[in-house]
């Protein structure tokens, strides 16, 4: 979750002044506040691009006729922060995402005008390769250098990774780069976005089993809880990956490791009454060169493969501060209580927006 006070927390329960912020970024370097009317942005961990937004505004001459209108699709980015403005007039806001402007269409007349953008993923997904790349050195070196090809100014952050020597990896004439970078990332076992500030993370997917809650959802006053749609299913649940790396280039010889469910107390325990049921995916990439690498990998796959047996869409008062990965401590009116971990969430613009947490992870909190 991103950094918030104590006072916001407890605002979001309680009667509060909701405040949006959009930041047009023109490419002749000049930045502009937008008055925006409504929209949202989706925020979705299994999404390549991982922020997306849709953004309103009521004035139709928005609308660019020529590429110098400065809501041109060629190159603008939009900053977006919502927050609370608090009675003593203070505000507190967050970053909810920093997107590539890709269309504004609407009618010219009467508007609205309306901005989709994406976030900076994209732009490193565009720039696809105009020769064989080759990828050497560590894995956070090789994933920097890949994101700072497109966009040489990026901040790029490892969070609690350990970085490790990679087999050389050439990528084809044509060849998506942001895909190499998560190829790479998968063998360091971790995940790699843009955050809302526009700074490209790697982390490890935090284990909901271990992982501190970032915000107890719960009902009755002073609670952000308004309802819930729990299910659980054994469709697409496995409780056993295989990673394999082969390196013709290098002449490493093959290796992979399978890594399974050894937990005894979970429902998809390997040896267990779920049985034996492998990811049919393998990860693999000439990449991985060690057991150790091979078994990082599949240990990322294995966390998020068995942990889709339970899920909820809870819906709850906004907070915009929240992000995948998170775990919430969710509390029902009848005094149960869950621990979720958040896949998605869309963040309105608006006032009354729905805003309705998946979690891809639910088990139950003594």
């Amino acid at each position: 979750m991103y950094p918030v006070s104590e006072r916001f927390l407890a605002a979001i329960a309680e009667s509060h002044t909701a405040v949006v912020e959009a930041l047009l970024f023109r490419t002749d370097g000049s930045v502009e506040t937008l008055e925006i009317t409504g929209g949202s942005v989706t925020v979705d961990r299994k999404a390549a691009v991982r922020r997306t937004c849709t953004v309103n505004l009521d004035d139709p001459s928005l609308i660019p006729r020529t590429e110098a209108d400065k809501l041109s699709v060629y190159g603008a980015r939009l900053r977006i922060s919502c927050g609370i403005q608090y009675q003593d007039g203070a505000r507190e806001m967050v970053p909810v995402g920093t997107f590539r402007v890709d269309q504004v269409a609407g009618d010219v007349d009467e508007g609205p005008a309306v901005i989709t953008g994406r976030g900076l993923e994209a732009v490193i997904a565009g720039d696809r390769f105009t020769a064989p790349y080759r990828a050497t050195g560590t894995a956070v070196a090789a994933i920097t250098a890949l994101i700072q090809r497109s966009i040489p100014a990026a901040s790029v952050i490892s969070t609690g990774v350990v970085d490790a020597a990679i087999g050389a990896r050439t990528w084809d004439t044509g060849a998506d780069p942001w895909a190499a970078v998560t190829e790479l990332a998968q063998v360091l076992g971790a995940e790699v976005y843009a955050d809302p500030d526009g700074v490209f993370v790697l982390e490890e997917l935090p284990d909901v089993l271990t992982a501190t809650p970032v915000w107890t959802v719960r009902t009755g006053e002073g609670g952000a809880y308004i309802s819930a749609d729990r299910s659980m299913s054994s469709a697409g649940v496995y409780n056993g990956v295989i990673a394999r790396g082969e390196n013709v280039e290098a002449g490493i010889a093959p290796v992979s490791a399978l890594v399974v469910d050894t937990d005894p107390d979970s429902p998809t325990y390997w040896d267990g009454p779920f049985g034996h049921r492998l990811d049919p995916t393998i990860v693999s990439s000439p990449a991985l060169t060690t057991v150790v690498q091979c078994t990082s990998a599949a240990t990322l796959r294995l966390r998020a493969a068995r942990s889709a047996n339970a899920s909820a869409d809870l819906s709850a008062l906004p907070n915009p501060a929240l992000a995948p990965g998170d775990v919430l401590r969710v509390v029902y009116e009848d005094g149960t209580a869950e621990l979720h971990q958040v896949s998605s969430f869309p963040v309105p613009l608006d006032v009354g927006g729905d805003f309705t947490i998946r979690t891809i992870a639910a088990k139950e909190d003594q």
